[in-house]
């Protein structure tokens, strides 16, 4: 029991920006939009937050950089995506490809410096025997995290936004039909994606790392845009997704300090081979994906175009 309360512990935190993520790509998709852009949404929102944040002295100001810039990069996927009407895919992974380098170039200075480690964890409530090392000791943007997965489920279920949001992402043409903005619907959906993102590359190199290395984000954007089809597009999948890869990302780890005689490489190989298995799996019944799949996801939209 002393050993699996960090464990659980190391796990939420670990998922954390992998929740933040795929929260946000849920919300593209569901609109209809499918953003490849994450992975390099992360980094330059990871380096833009760290810089902040080493300047000012302020994980919260660190979190708003990092927002600001993930906003500033969807509007430029929905500048070529909606409005250029651009290939989605081609154009996602183009924005990938940009803020890697962007990245790399803007955090070279940034090389090596560390932030000084922050108060976490929910007074009184973290001191509890086991539950309090295990759920009440994490950095307040992880219980933001779940009460934002938590806000996402009712918008989409319980509202009338998330059900003309995710008309908008079944069949674009009958909500243009009705009157509502199609590409405007999509442009704050994209946005609210991009923040998400920018909060996940924020968070790593602010709280999980935290310091700035290039490449930080290490595929975690890829993760997340796999956990959103691995969660049917369904909140409450994403979030027990988001903490099962997070508790095979500590996974490898924890066995390194067993002393478990596995070569390190190949226990650094363990998310992303849970993520191809997880594909796999769900690729094997192609009938069950298009039942939950946004019937325009990744279809660009036309005002007027027969």
């Amino acid at each position: 029991m002393d050993q699996l309360a960090p464990l659980i512990a190391a796990s939420i935190n670990a998922g954390t920006p992998l929740l933040l993520a795929a929260i946000g790509l849920l919300i593209n998709e569901r609109a209809g939009v499918l953003n490849l852009g994450a992975e390099g949404m992360m980094l330059v929102s990871a380096i833009a937050g760290f810089a902040v944040g080493y300047a000012t002295k302020s994980p919260l100001l660190g979190f708003i950089a990092g927002a600001a810039c993930g906003m500033l990069l969807a509007s430029l996927f929905a500048w070529l995506a909606l409005l250029l009407a651009t290939n989605q895919v081609a154009t996602g992974l183009a924005l990938s490809i940009f803020g890697s380098g962007l990245s790399a170039f803007l955090g070279q200075h940034f090389v090596g410096l560390a932030l000084p480690a922050q108060s976490t964890g929910i007074p009184l409530l973290r001191d509890l025997p086991f539950v309090g090392a295990a759920l009440f000791s994490q950095h307040w943007m992880s219980y933001l995290a779940l009460l934002l997965c938590g806000a996402i489920a009712w918008f989409l279920y319980r509202t009338r936004a998330g059900l003309v949001l995710r008309a908008v992402g079944e069949s674009p043409e009958s909500a243009h039909a009705l009157g509502y903005s199609v590409r405007g619907i999509r442009f704050m959906a994209l946005l609210f994606g991009g923040a998400c993102c920018g909060l996940a590359g924020a968070y790593l190199s602010l709280v999980y790392t935290p310091m700035w290395v290039e490449g930080l984000v290490a595929g975690r954007g890829w993760i997340a845009l796999a956990l959103t089809a691995f969660a049917t597009w369904r909140p409450a999948r994403v979030l027990l997704g988001a903490l099962l890869f997070g508790g095979v990302t500590i996974l490898q780890f924890y066995l390194q300090g067993m002393g478990v005689t596995i070569p390190s490489q190949i226990l650094s190989m363990l998310p992303y081979l849970a993520t191809i298995v997880v594909l796999a799996l769900i690729s094997r019944n192609p009938d069950w994906i298009r039942l939950n799949m946004p019937a325009s996801l990744g279809k660009p939209f036309r005002p007027g175009a027969s």
